[in-house]
């Protein structure tokens, strides 16, 4: 095995999508499982903070940097097994620094449906099950058999299944015992069981189903949900494009809020509510919010009194109003400024607070 790579003041920013954060005391490069475990150790005997980094896309990093280890897990790689295909299925596992979107593509291309409607999220594949990544009505709990980790509380290699990750909404067992982006549990692989064929599953998002000229509900050939997806994403600044500042972003920067019934019916009539899993409470779109409150796409550029949030430096997205952008310059300052204002605003107009989607890491909306 080779030394994983070890540097020193590397800047954070260089390896997240926001393009913002300090630098790193320590930076370790780990391309497999063992120099990944190897390397976690080493941090925990020497008594060092952790912070585990892969895709950089669902991270906020303060100005300041990380005073501590980062480890940037960049083991990549897939294996299919379809031994139980004649149960109408196949079993795919990935390691933790594998591309999201390459798995995706590789998945629709060879006819094993279930991912389809994740097209095009950056991001590595071991941070798909902390978040619970999902989009366009799918998420990944919906086809995760198991996930691989090293716990470092046991120095062991510990396996969970579907079940005992308790998945919830953007929200896992993994994320719920992370704090500052140092987990107990390190992703080492993640296995999806995937079904057969070139039919995608049901599309639930009235959305997508649109564009794919269907009802909700119906299916669709995996490869055409894959292309409207990328349409879809692509038009709301939601596919990383270097060019495109538009993308510089970690995503949804909110998370759309799960109420209660007796709250949302004193928003308007016009307000979406979605189904939210839970008796009693629904879902409401955290982009109607912002929209309604008087922030719109752009907002934090200039505006027509010649004002900016920061600066002009960061804004919400101009295609879309849950993406935090880097316009060019920013720093975590400037996007943290702006999202304040936007959470503020939506709890001064509805009383609806609204939640981060992305890891703030030594810095605080």
């Amino acid at each position: 095995m080779t030394a994983p790579d070890t540097r020193t003041g590397t800047r954070l920013a260089d390896l997240t999508t926001t393009r913002v954060g300090g630098p790193a005391r320590r930076l370790i490069e780990a391309s497999s499982e063992q120099e990944i475990v190897e390397a976690v150790r080493s941090a925990d005997a020497a008594g060092e903070p952790l912070l585990i980094v892969s895709g950089g896309s669902n991270l906020l990093i303060g100005d300041e940097g990380f005073d501590g280890t980062v480890i940037r897990i960049t083991s990549t790689g897939f294996t299919v097994n379809d031994d139980d295909a004649t149960c109408g299925g196949v079993m795919v596992r990935a390691q933790a620094g594998q591309d999201w979107d390459e798995l995706v593509h590789y998945t629709v291309m060879h006819a094993f449906s279930g991912l389809e409607a994740l097209s095009g999220i950056p991001g590595s594949t071991g941070a798909t099950p902390v978040q619970n990544v999902g989009a366009y009505g799918s998420d990944v709990s919906q086809t995760i058999a198991t996930v691989r980790t090293y716990d470092r509380e046991t120095d062991r290699i510990k396996s969970f299944t579907n079940f005992e990750l308790s998945f919830g909404y953007r929200d896992s067992l993994l994320k719920r015992s992370t704090v500052n982006g140092s987990p107990r549990y390190v992703v080492l692989s993640v296995e999806f069981q995937l079904g057969l064929g070139r039919m995608g599953k049901p599309v639930r998002y009235a959305e997508l189903a649109r564009a794919l000229g269907i009802e909700v509900g119906a299916r669709a050939y995996a490869n055409d949900v894959r292309r409207e997806v990328l349409k879809l994403r692509a038009g709301k600044g939601m596919v990383l494009d270097n060019p495109d500042p538009d993308t510089w972003s970690t995503g949804s920067f909110f998370t759309n809020p799960i109420m209660g019934e007796d709250i949302a019916a004193g928003l308007p009539d016009d307000a979406p509510r979605y189904p939210s899993g839970t008796k009693g409470q629904v879902k409401l779109s955290a982009a109607w919010l912002i929209e309604h409150a008087g922030f719109s796409k752009g907002f934090g550029l200039a505006d027509d009194e010649g004002h900016a949030a920061a600066g002009g430096r960061a804004s919400l997205s101009t295609k879309h109003t849950l993406a935090l952008t880097n316009r060019g310059g920013a720093s975590t300052s400037d996007l943290l400024s702006v999202a304040r204002l936007v959470r503020d605003g939506v709890e001064r107009t509805f009383g609806i607070r609204l939640e981060p989607e992305p890891l703030l890491i030594n810095c605080e909306l």
